[in-house]
């Protein structure tokens, strides 16, 4: 919960850098939080059918946009790549893909975007 807690303390913070384990419990949080609003949409009656969403899950998507972006953005920069590679996944199948791959790969050394915070941590706790 630390790490979904941390990464909307970051609201909109789209530089320096963001771990595998941050960007993934973020997705993970996010998806055990849409398919509760889910459920309360579908208790509630203010589930749509034809669109496939409530209005709990509308509002929550909103309101997690910009800190998604933001540790996405981060997750890029971790692997030493720009944020503008967000925009690949406007490319149908292919885009997520690559996506998928970059937020899998294991952080590189100190590069333009800062100090590699899995080695940080890594001294902290040594």
């Amino acid at each position: 919960m630390n790490w979904y807690l941390e990464v909307l303390k970051k609201y909109a913070t789209f530089s320096g850098r963001a771990r595998r384990k941050e960007y993934w419990f973020f997705a993970l949080f996010n998806i055990i939080i849409s398919i509760i609003l889910g459920v309360i949409d579908g208790v509630t009656g203010s589930f749509d059918p034809a669109t496939g969403v409530g209005v709990l899950g509308i509002i929550y998507s909103l309101a997690i946009l910009i800190p998604s972006i933001a540790v996405a953005v981060r997750r890029l920069h971790d692997i030493g790549r720009s944020g503008w590679w967000l925009l690949i996944a406007f490319i149908p199948l292919i885009g997520a893909i690559v996506l998928l791959i970059f937020a899998v790969q294991d952080s590189k050394a100190d590069n333009e975007y800062g100090p590699n915070p899995k080695a940080a941590e890594t001294a902290v706790t040594a």
